[in-house]
């Protein structure tokens, strides 16, 4: 689903997302409305990424609670690896299976 997908008659804007930073990392986040998060990102306001500007999005993942993106985004983080992550971006989804493995 992409951003700005409608869901019946609400936007989509929970959920887990992947930035391709200007420097060829990525960066991970979640959050409660990913319009806004991303606009933050690009003007420079989030530290965590305002010295790899540009940043583009690579990946977003809708979630239904905060709380399961936020579990998303622990458990991607914790795996600390570019394959994995690319693996996810280009299958354009991540698979619940990869909680429990």
């Amino acid at each position: 689903m992409a951003i700005g997908q409608v869901r019946g008659s609400s936007m989509i804007k929970i959920g887990v997302y992947i930035l391709q930073c200007g420097n060829g990392r990525y960066y991970i986040g979640s959050t409660d409305n990913v319009e806004r998060r991303i606009s933050e990102h690009q003007r420079g306001i989030v530290k965590a990424t305002q010295n790899v500007l540009p940043i583009s999005l690579a990946f977003f993942q809708p979630c239904n609670t905060l709380m399961m993106a936020r579990k998303l985004e622990y458990w991607l983080k914790s795996k600390k690896s570019r394959v994995i992550v690319e693996k996810i971006i280009a299958e354009g989804y991540i698979r619940a299976a990869r909680l429990v493995g």
